[in-house]
């Protein structure tokens, strides 16, 4: 690979860094700019035709779509419990519980975040739990911050194990069946079973990295956030905060070891919620002060004032969300199927092998819609309330439009860059490979960095399992280590790379009216992507290199 295909190779990540981070662009503008200098590049280095250029664009554009609904979706719900008078109600429930700041953020970003991450996945979590934040009072990018770096371990199981079930299973694939080698690998052992053990070892090592987000999440909410800018406010809170991250990994580590990939997060999220709510209740491992912002920090979303109604009465569309959100991703239910039946597909776009397919009753962004109008009614609301709601709602949405529609089709350039002219795999592809070769033996300190890498590329864990599954498997062959753990560790790494992919990013902060700070959002989680990656890499060795 010459240094022109390696840039090129490399725009979509130097595009985020350069415009986004390094340059403070706002996406709308970096987008763009990154998605033609991705296809002059793709067109006149890399080869690729440009019907597959047009193709991949197509396909991305659908896509962001997608993503657009789930979004437009969560906004809407937020704003229809603004202005029903829910969140007052809410905002006041939550001080019951516990007026400190850093338990609302661990029962909120972590506990709800991976329970709604088990049952939606998709970025789901961020886009309930940044607002929700906010309507409690948290800083904007305080919200989104936190929200983005919580909805992490539960990455691994989010959708219902799709990540596992389906990314790993795929990526494991050539031509439909089990490339050869890994055929071998698992000889008669039923495939669910391989996948189960590749679960039940990510779990495992999550146990020692996983449990401390909760630390980590009030610490830099007291660091950066609060008034003192002070890490030994957010250290003080240690021993609650461990309890609820063992809260959260210990019955989802049960659960992947007995019943397999599909419910480690919504039953760990679950479990959590029932031992940490009653324990902040009681003040348990808490200290004696609660920690609240400043009041000029602190920025409340609007509510309707007097409007009271009771507690149970606001956490109903919560309730129906998560209810509904379940019902339709269990098999054993037969809502699913009904839902995935009605299908949106174009086959072989523009003549290519590019296809691409979406169930619209299956979005998330569908059940938040139906809880909406569901909502209206259980609240009351009048037609002032209700059109107010709508307008509020296509206000935000304008600010992603632009930059998801731009952010996806390149991503999507970069994924299908294996059809080209000049002789080379896809652009992820021959990035590992050339991180591999330089690597060695080294490699299990860096697998999960190629996992975070196709998270913050493809914006999707489940797409990194399947663009890198099979390549991680190759070179633990080649270097002689057990495949199945760094497959467990392309898992943590597609977890870590879900907190700064670039169209979570963009998401959640559409949803909290901050879009043009994404380039500010993602130095803020970039750190502890980076911490979890290290962490994991470095326990991944040691079961490789000192106790197998």
């Amino acid at each position: 690979m010459s240094v022109l295909e390696l840039i090129t190779s490399l725009t979509p990540v130097l595009a985020v860094l350069i415009f986004l981070i390094i340059l403070r662009l706002p996406a709308s503008i970096a987008m763009p700019i990154s998605f033609f200098m991705t296809v002059l590049l793709s067109l006149v280095i890399w080869k690729i035709p440009f019907v597959e250029i047009s193709a991949a664009t197509i396909e991305g554009m659908i896509i962001a779509f997608t993503i657009l609904w789930i979004v437009f979706g969560a906004i809407l719900l937020l704003n229809t419990l603004q202005n029903s008078g829910a969140m007052e109600t809410i905002r006041n429930g939550f001080s019951v519980i516990s007026p400190d700041r850093r338990v609302q953020v661990i029962i909120i970003a972590w506990l709800f975040g991976s329970f709604i991450e088990g049952a939606a996945g998709f970025g789901t979590p961020a886009a309930l739990a940044a607002p929700l934040l906010v309507a409690l009072g948290f800083p904007p990018l305080a919200a989104v911050s936190l929200a983005l770096i919580a909805d992490s371990s539960a990455v691994s199981f989010g959708a219902v194990g799709t990540p596992v079930m389906v990314g790993i299973d795929q990526g494991l694939r050539q031509g439909g069946a089990l490339a050869t080698k890994v055929e071998q690998a698992v000889g008669n052992q039923p495939m669910i079973d391989y996948l189960s053990e590749v679960a039940a070892q990510a779990v495992s090592i999550d146990l020692f990295v996983g449990s401390l987000i909760p630390l980590l999440l009030v610490t830099m909410l007291t660091r950066f956030f609060g008034r003192n800018r002070s890490w030994k406010e957010g250290l003080a809170l240690w021993k609650f905060s461990l309890f609820a991250g063992f809260s959260f990994t210990l019955p989802a580590l049960l659960v992947a070891l007995f019943l397999g990939p599909e419910f480690p997060s919504i039953i760990g999220g679950l479990a959590g919620l029932l031992i940490v709510i009653p324990a902040a209740r009681k003040g348990f491992l808490l200290p004696d002060e609660a920690w609240d912002f400043e009041s000029e920090e602190a920025t409340r979303a609007e509510s309707v004032p007097g409007k009271a109604m009771p507690i149970w009465l606001a956490w109903v569309p919560y309730l129906l969300v998560a209810i509904f959100l379940v019902m339709t991703r269990l098999d054993i239910l037969p809502v699913k199927a009904w839902l995935k039946s009605v299908t949106v597909r174009w086959e072989h776009i523009l003549g290519t092998e590019i296809s691409t397919q979406f169930e619209p009753l299956y979005l998330p962004g569908t059940i938040f819609i139906l809880v909406v109008m569901m909502t209206i009614f259980i609240h009351k609301m009048n037609k002032n309330e209700i059109k107010k709601t709508f307008h509020q709602s296509f206000l935000t949405i304008q600010g992603s439009i632009v930059s998801l529609m731009a952010a996806v089709p390149m991503v999507r350039i970069f994924i299908n860059s294996s059809v080209n002219e000049s002789g080379l795999v896809s652009m992820p592809m021959e990035l590992a490979t050339l991180v591999s070769g330089l690597v060695g033996e080294g490699w299990p300190f860096v697998a999960p960095l190629i996992g975070a890498l196709g998270s913050f590329i493809s914006g999707s864990a489940t797409f990194s399992n399947m663009m890198f599954s099979l390549f991680q498997f190759s070179v633990a062959e080649q270097i002689g280590v057990d495949p199945q753990t760094v497959l467990s560790l392309q898992v943590l790494g597609a977890n870590a790379g879900n907190m700064v992919c670039v169209l979570n990013v963009v998401a959640a902060a559409s949803v909290v009216h901050l879009s043009g700070k994404e380039g500010q959002i993602i130095r803020t989680t970039i750190v502890p992507m980076m911490l979890y990656v290290l962490l994991s890499g470095m326990i991944g060795a040691a079961v490789l290199y000192v106790f197998q």
